[in-house]
């Protein structure tokens, strides 16, 4: 009972938190809320939010305010938040709604499976502000442009044949070799008949060892930047006019590849697609970081952009504690 009258606390009080609106609250003996003859004094309130449950009910209630607005439920989130669902009934073998509401009280202690959506939903949208935060605050004006001039191209699409070594980890040093260059040769003399007029389609579903894209006529998509390419790759297409395919076989990591560069577009501005760069960057640091210090620190900046205030210093203050004992979380565990 007390934990749900604390939680009724923390959401009155988060409407001056949030807009900071409001008059500071003085410690002592005046009445914040009663019901019937039971009355709430403002000590009751402070020392209520010293406990961390309080606290952390009414961050939750901030971001729900906060990202709800800025990050509408779409069938993407609805999709996400069924698949975990769906891996929790299967990790602890649910079979009906009792045994899932039991599961959902012994683990999130939470009382209901709407609960438990609501708590995933929050999870899910605080991943978007923190890619939100860092993509529009953290990626820098001179990181897009050094990703745009290194990395952006005219969309073009590209085939390939490709020939593996028939080589295994029990082969000795020379097995290995003779196996490389015997498919060296064999992309080889795939680029003979390419030169003597046969169709490159047709080769790659007769040769080619990757059967993905065999059964495509050699077709392995359309690219707008190098990031999923080896370089051996982006160095062929670099060279490459559209309609040709190379001349000598280009090594790669899977084998030889012979590379025909079907069609290019003209290069995209840079205006046109900062915003998709800028994504691409945040992802990539989110992902060279994925510390609960990165994450805690991201959310309480994200907070502090969207214009966050307090209009109670003392709140404030246990908030900040709060805020700092999560982020702090990783150096106390290695201490």
């Amino acid at each position: 009972m007390k934990k749900k009258f604390i939680y009724g606390m923390a959401i009155i009080m988060t409407v001056g938190l949030v807009t900071g609106c409001g008059k500071e609250l003085k410690k002592g003996e005046k009445v914040v809320a009663k019901v019937s003859d039971y009355k709430v004094t403002a000590d009751d309130l402070y020392n209520e939010m010293k406990d961390k449950y309080a606290i952390k009910i009414l961050i939750d209630k901030i971001d729900h305010e906060l990202m709800d607005t800025k990050f509408k439920t779409d069938d993407k989130e609805t999709q996400n938040i069924d698949d975990q669902i769906k891996q929790i009934k299967l990790s602890y073998s649910v079979k009906d709604d009792d045994q899932l509401k039991s599961v959902i009280k012994d683990i999130y202690g939470l009382d209901s499976e709407k609960e438990l959506r609501d708590m995933l939903s929050l999870q899910y949208k605080r991943d978007l502000a923190i890619k939100d935060y860092v993509a529009n605050k953290v990626v820098t004006s001179e990181e897009v442009t050094e990703y745009y001039d290194k990395k952006i191209i005219g969309e073009v699409e590209v085939k390939h044949i490709l020939i593996r070594p028939d080589s295994s980890e029990n082969d000795n040093e020379d097995v290995k070799e003779q196996k490389e260059n015997e498919a060296k040769q064999k992309a080889q003399d795939i680029i003979k008949k390419l030169d003597n007029g046969e169709k490159f389609e047709t080769l790659a579903k007769k040769y080619s060892d990757d059967k993905a894209s065999a059964s495509k006529g050699g077709k392995i998509g359309n690219f707008t930047s190098t990031d999923n390419l080896e370089d051996s790759i982006v160095q062929a297409l670099a060279s490459l006019k559209k309609g040709n395919y190379t001349k000598e076989p280009v090594k790669t990591s899977y084998g030889y590849e012979v590379i025909l560069k079907v069609s290019e577009k003209d290069k995209k501005s840079k205006e046109d697609i900062e915003k998709d760069i800028r994504n691409t960057i945040a992802e990539d640091k989110i992902n060279s970081d994925t510390s609960t210090s990165a994450y805690y620190k991201r959310l309480r900046d994200f907070r502090e952009s969207s214009g966050l205030k307090f209009s109670d210093s003392s709140i404030e203050k246990l908030y900040n504690k709060y805020m700092d004992s999560l982020i702090n979380t990783d150096n106390n565990n290695n201490n």
